[in-house]
């Protein structure tokens, strides 16, 4: 991706901003400037980044450029707010992820570009239940 793609698309990858009909109200990630449903014009709104696994596939052989994380996992996660979006899983194992497990977007590494060493961030979800562990005082006793 080049660097002023990377800066263009910032705001979808970091914060997910996606848009929102404003006559049949259809919500769309990534955001639009025309609903597909209707072709009405739409507004940004910003997603919870909270959202259900809807589906997902264990890669273990992936592009050349994902061969040092291979094997991820990519899921189909379905946000609170309904859109469908596609991210790597990060913090959990292929064998404990399942169909309508509680996500939220984190930002991660994605990778990079290559010789000119651009690092490139993005989101990838995480299982709920990580962020909460991360968030309980541990007793000492």
């Amino acid at each position: 991706m080049d660097v002023a793609r990377q800066w263009r698309t910032r705001s979808a990858r970091y914060s997910l901003v996606g848009s929102c009909c404003e006559r049949c109200r259809v919500p769309e990630f990534p955001p639009r400037s025309r609903c597909r449903a209707c072709g009405g014009a739409t507004r940004a709104f910003a997603c919870s980044g909270r959202g259900r696994v809807y589906s997902y596939a264990t890669v273990r052989q992936g592009p050349a450029r994902l061969s040092d994380q291979a094997p991820y996992t990519v899921a189909l996660v379905e946000l609170e707010e309904g859109p469908l979006l596609a991210a790597q899983l990060t913090d959990v194992e292929a064998n404990e992820v399942h169909i309508g497990m509680p996500v939220q977007m984190v930002t991660r590494r994605l990778g990079d570009d290559g010789p000119r060493g651009t690092v490139l961030y993005g989101y990838k979800f995480r299982p709920e239940w990580v962020s909460r562990a991360a968030e309980t005082p541990t007793r000492r006793g």
